[in-house]
């Protein structure tokens, strides 16, 4: 065999071996994330088996859930800045799963809303979304969340083309409306909302146009 057979055969088989790594990379991260979305549950059964929350059970899981639900959506909003300052695109896939997890946890927020606290009951419900302007902007949040689920597949990622990312921008909105709703939620004078509210505005900000050109020109040098 000659040396540049040689060489060519060694190099294709580096490349080889190289291929399954961008794959178990990938696979990794995602095992990360799906791990990382149960979190916020077995924090609450641990609190629960130490007798570590509040007397008023239903209250702490309706805020516990809508919480989570507010912190996955942000880490789906903070992916394409955060690839902006490291250029790290193995992130970009994940994007998905932080949007599905915040619609899980948004949605487990809604049932035990409406079944637990609220028993189904059609009468009390419609009162409560009416009288209740947090109830309207925590539904808004989330019936806007739902055609982004539906449609974070590559297959409707191909289809929608252009306008799949004109739609995807209304994440912002959700996060918008999800903070509102934590606002109007709590108590008065609490400022755990505002810290969110400021990360969104960042997050945001990051994602203008200008600013990401001017991200990009700095890592160049």
């Amino acid at each position: 065999m000659t040396a540049p057979s040689l060489e060519r055969d060694v190099a294709i088989e580096r490349g080889q071996n190289a291929r399954p790594r961008r794959p178990d990379r990938k696979r990794r991260l995602e095992l990360g994330v799906h791990l990382g979305a149960l979190v916020p549950l077995v924090w609450f059964a641990t609190d629960l088996a130490l007798d570590r929350v509040s007397p008023d059970l239903i209250r702490e899981v309706t805020l516990r859930t809508g919480l989570s639900a507010l912190i996955f959506l942000l880490l789906t909003l903070a992916v394409t800045p955060i690839v902006t300052l490291t250029g790290w695109s193995a992130l970009n896939p994940l994007r998905r799963w932080f949007g599905i997890y915040a619609f899980a946890y948004a949605a487990l927020h809604l049932f035990i809303f409406v079944a637990i606290d609220y028993g189904f009951n059609g009468r009390l419900l419609a009162g409560a979304v009416l009288m209740k302007p947090y109830a309207l902007a925590g539904l808004a949040a989330l019936m806007i969340m739902l055609p982004l689920v539906a449609t974070s597949t590559d297959a409707m990622q191909r289809r929608l083309r252009r306008n799949w990312k004109r739609l995807h921008r209304a994440a912002y909105v959700a996060g918008a409306l999800a903070i509102v709703h934590y606002v109007w939620l709590v108590k008065v004078g609490v400022i755990d909302p505002w810290w969110y509210a400021a990360l969104l505005v960042l997050l945001f900000t990051l994602r203008l146009g200008p600013v990401r050109r001017w991200i990009s020109q700095l890592r160049r040098r």
